[in-house]
């Protein structure tokens, strides 16, 4: 037995009884684990904190302080709902996940396929709740996890939302198959992050800073002619989320060149200032901000 398996089977029955969990019990098991990342590991503390003062240069002390906290316990609660994911029932998830203006969706699938924008905000692993809402497939482009297992676990969650998850640098084949095949698709990517820096094309403020940025869903947007959406994602109170849809192009192919990234990111800003808390501060997002190019100086 390989050891990626062993660490696999040792840890599903803990998987398991987390996603068992009623909420309630579900919820303090989140507390607890938040006084463990947050006190006693110090998870990435350092870079949180840094990533907080740099963007946010308007708030005080006190308010990092607080923000700061405020996030440790919405990431705790994002992960263990991601485990959760595999015991909740479509019902129960539509409940706590309202999807605000699915038509935006809808409307749009009839005439041409869709790509969706989603920032590392709020609760993005819950928006598989839209998948059944669909007439077309939903695709969600997602970065492969090491231990086979695990990925497979994934999968399989995934599958029971009628979602199809495909790697990133499967996204291109994927997209090309279906227009050859004329099947037309929903296509949700994650398109915040950083990339690599020598490999960049394109660099614009985010948060006041000068940053490197992900724009290759608008290139596949441009090319193929993909209508854009931007995931709005809002927690109105702890494990109830709310989902709008902001269109961005109904025909990525009659956009200017940036146009729909700097809307993307333009809408995300927007997003962190209203409820800096829910945004993902463990991510490096400004890590090159130092090798900004002097044409973006």
């Amino acid at each position: 037995m390989g050891m990626q398996r062993l660490i696999y089977l040792l840890s599903y029955p803990f998987l398991w009884c987390i996603a068992a969990m009623p909420f309630r019990l579900f919820y303090f098991f989140s507390d607890l684990i938040f006084i463990l990342v947050f006190y006693l590991v110090r998870y990435r503390r350092k870079i949180v904190k840094a990533n907080l003062n740099l963007a946010l240069p308007m708030k005080n002390r006190a308010e990092i302080n607080t923000i700061e906290r405020e996030f440790y316990r919405h990431m705790c609660d994002v992960f263990l709902e991601t485990i959760k994911t595999m015991k909740i029932g479509q019902e129960e998830l539509t409940n706590r996940y309202k999807v605000l203006n699915p038509e935006v969706l809808t409307e749009v699938e009839k005439e041409r396929s869709i790509m969706v924008l989603i920032p590392h905000y709020g609760n993005w692993e819950w928006s598989i709740v839209v998948n059944p809402m669909l007439k077309t497939t939903g695709y969600a482009v997602y970065q492969e996890i090491v231990n086979p297992y695990f990925d497979a676990w994934i999968k399989r969650i995934r599958a029971k939302w009628n979602t199809t998850l495909i790697r990133q640098k499967e996204m291109v084949r994927t997209i090309v198959r279906n227009q050859d095949e004329d099947v037309k698709a929903v296509y949700g990517v994650v398109s915040d992050q950083s990339p690599q820096w020598h490999r960049t094309k394109y660099w614009r403020e985010f948060m006041g800073v000068t940053v490197p940025v992900f724009d290759s869903p608008e290139l596949l947007a441009r090319k193929f002619g993909l209508a854009v959406v931007f995931a709005k994602i809002s927690k109105p109170k702890r494990g109830y989320y709310q989902l709008e849809f902001v269109p961005i192009t109904k025909n990525g192919s009659l956009t200017d060149a940036h146009e729909i990234t700097d809307r993307f990111f333009k809408l995300t800003e927007e997003c962190i200032l209203q409820a800096p808390s829910y945004y993902l501060w463990t991510h490096r997002r400004w890590k090159h901000r130092d090798r900004v190019p002097p044409e973006f100086q």
